[in-house]
């Protein structure tokens, strides 16, 4: 469902939490802002699916940048980092805790049965399952 407008955005979200700020076209939408609250904001059971692609911890992307990677991107062009945002040097047992917070939260806001799907990198397998066991999701 697009949420191009005030009132169908109100379907998802409460209606205290109005306006947030969001963008979108046909058949999507983008809502901008922090995750932990606007996934509070979300009426319960409104979503068939979680589908998200979480910030990695840095430390797992600078293993990412040994001289082998650096050389394999360069051989088809630049590489921009992404741009730093706040919270983003977390450890492995902070962000295992933030991702279980807002999966919680995430999971209120789904449909009984709803799947989640993650794109984590293969280092975080064992924190994921910890963080979606903890937050409800099977």
């Amino acid at each position: 469902m697009p949420l191009n407008q005030k009132n169908e955005l109100a379907q998802v979200v409460e209606e205290s939490t109005l306006p947030i700020e969001h963008n979108g076209g046909d058949g999507w939408t983008i809502l901008h802002g922090d995750t932990l609250q606007i996934i509070r904001a979300f009426k319960p059971q409104v979503f068939d699916a979680i589908i998200t692609d979480p910030p990695m911890l840095r430390a797992v992307e600078a293993s990412r940048e040994k001289p082998h990677h650096q050389s394999k991107v360069q051989q088809h062009g630049q590489r921009k980092r992404p741009a730093r945002f706040d919270g983003d040097q977390k450890d492995q047992r902070s962000w295992t805790r933030w991702m279980a917070e807002w999966l919680s939260d995430a999971r209120k806001a789904c449909k009984p049965g709803a799947p989640v799907c993650l794109f984590i990198d293969w280092r975080q397998y064992p924190s994921i399952t910890d963080a979606l066991q903890w937050a409800g999701w099977i």
